[in-house]
């Protein structure tokens, strides 16, 4: 029997286990853990009706989907009222976040618990689906060969207060609304990492949330708090090669300034070493953030790197994981992330060497430990639609910067756009000087633009209203600018 659950959790989507055994087990082949289902419904709300519950007694979340008339006005909570968001048929700043499933409507940001309570304020409702959390009695069990050494994150606040509190910038990813990875925000700018095969398309990021402070409040207390849910943006980059390989998505979210007093992480631009201690934050079972610091008993032996290489992408460790934890960082004792978890088998899980995934996208992220990037720093997120044959502008207002602009001032650009060869992009200084960025080759039929640009301004007053241009210059394709900064 021992040997069946051992089989058995080998077999686990993108699970770590973990005890040394005397026959080792090929690591798995990597998978989405399955949280939830989606479930049809065709309730209206309208004239007299004003709310309607979703209840599903056990579930652990319920997500819905609606469709809203252009006046309506609805919130979608819990039964206390600690968790509610709102939207508008036309949007309206303050509106709660929202994720995109390839038909009309929107699904709200998901509900923690068994019921969702549905309020229409104007117009017209219609709830035309939702998804909900498995009970724990429907999650397939998730063997670990020994002893499972995770603890609750909060149960290591005092003893080891560097670990709790790097914990904080890894979220609970959820899928399409049954999926479930972990992911967590990557340097000094918008950008977070998960999985290739969590998910690797912009219509999977815009259909995900990610959960930041899902986490118990009190050592094996199994009392998590709502935490903060935003939702995805802009697929930025993805590994080339199989889940076996570097497997990584880099993305941003929507709403970033609710998430960044949680923190951020910082990239290991080392090759890992046989031996040296790690530590892995994550959402196994896409359960409450727990801590894997010892293999296998609570003050015994510490997670460390079994094997540097394993192979050509990865190396391996018997830290404990799970089905969910895919995606999670794996951190070294300078509190950096050595991988990217996405590999389960005993006595070997893996993780991608993180150096050789800094390579491909060091040019995407700042990973300037030091804190901020060396100079202020200002940004606009507001999106900007980009019609065809449309010349746009989006401002960025700069003050409190003395005298004039760098020779080196640096252009973060994020445009979602479905064929960038129509795009001409330019940056405008506050006297109207066109600075040229990029005239795309009409050729060029790649989605989106996701890069930086150094600009020799040093003739410009550094202080006034920038502007972002964008020019499309032919038809069938659109996007919108989503965000771009100056980096003085």
């Amino acid at each position: 029997m021992r040997m069946a659950r051992i089989l058995l959790a080998a077999m686990v989507a993108a699970a770590g286990n973990v005890a040394v055994l005397a026959t080792p087990v090929a690591a798995a082949t990597p998978e989405v853990r399955k949280i939830g289902e989606e479930k049809t419904a065709n309730v209206h709300l309208r004239e007299s009706v004003k709310g309607h519950i979703v209840h599903e007694p056990g579930s652990t979340y319920i997500k819905v989907h609606l469709r809203l008339s252009p006046d309506a006005h609805v919130t979608v909570a819990n039964p206390a009222g600690t968790e509610v968001h709102t939207y508008h048929g036309t949007k309206q700043a303050g509106d709660s976040d929202a994720t995109l499933h390839q038909r009309p409507g929107f699904g709200a940001l998901s509900i923690d618990g068994d019921t969702a309570v549905i309020t229409r304020l104007s117009g017209t409702v219609h709830i035309d689906g939702y998804w909900r959390g498995y009970r724990q009695d429907e999650m397939s069990i998730q063997s670990v060969c020994g002893t499972d050494a995770r603890r609750d994150v909060v149960c290591y606040q005092s003893s080891h207060a560097t670990e709790f509190a790097k914990s904080a910038a890894v979220a609970k990813l959820l899928i399409g609304g049954g999926g479930s990875c972990t992911t967590w925000r990557v340097g000094n700018t918008n950008r977070m990492l998960t999985n290739k095969h969590c998910f690797s398309t912009q219509t999977q990021v815009q259909s995900s949330e990610m959960q930041f402070n899902y986490q118990c409040a009190t050592c094996g207390g199994n009392n998590p708090g709502v935490g903060t849910k935003v939702s995805g943006s802009t697929l930025i980059k993805v590994s080339t090669g199989g889940s076996s390989e570097l497997d990584y998505t880099l993305y941003s979210v929507n709403n970033f300034t609710a998430i960044q007093g949680f923190g951020t992480l910082y990239l290991e631009t080392r090759a890992p070493v046989n031996g040296e201690r790690i530590y892995i934050p994550g959402h196994g079972d896409g359960s409450p953030k727990r801590l894997s610091i010892y293999e296998d008993t609570q003050g015994g032996a510490l997670c460390t790197v079994r094997n540097a290489a394993i192979n050509s992408w990865n190396m391996s460790y018997s830290c404990d994981t799970s089905g969910g934890n895919s995606g999670s960082p794996v951190l070294s004792a300078n509190h950096k992330v050595l991988a990217l978890h996405h590999l389960g088998g005993c006595p070997n899980n893996q993780g991608a060497r993180m150096h050789l995934i800094y390579n491909q996208i060091s040019t995407l992220i700042d990973n300037n430990s030091g804190g901020t990037p060396p100079g202020p720093r200002f940004e606009n997120a507001t999106n900007v639609t980009i019609s065809d044959n449309v010349t746009v502008t989006s401002p960025i207002t700069v003050s409190g910067v003395s005298g004039n602009a760098p020779s080196t001032l640096r252009v973060d650009v994020n445009i979602v756009h479905t064929y960038r060869g129509d795009l001409i992009l330019r940056l405008l200084a506050p006297d109207g000087t066109s600075y040229l960025l990029e005239d795309f080759v009409n050729t060029d039929s790649a989605d989106n633009v996701v890069k930086s640009y150094t600009v020799n301004a040093s003739s410009e007053l550094a202080n006034g209203t920038w502007r972002l241009q964008v020019q499309d210059i032919a038809a069938n394709d659109v996007g919108y600018i989503d965000v771009w900064a100056l980096n003085f």
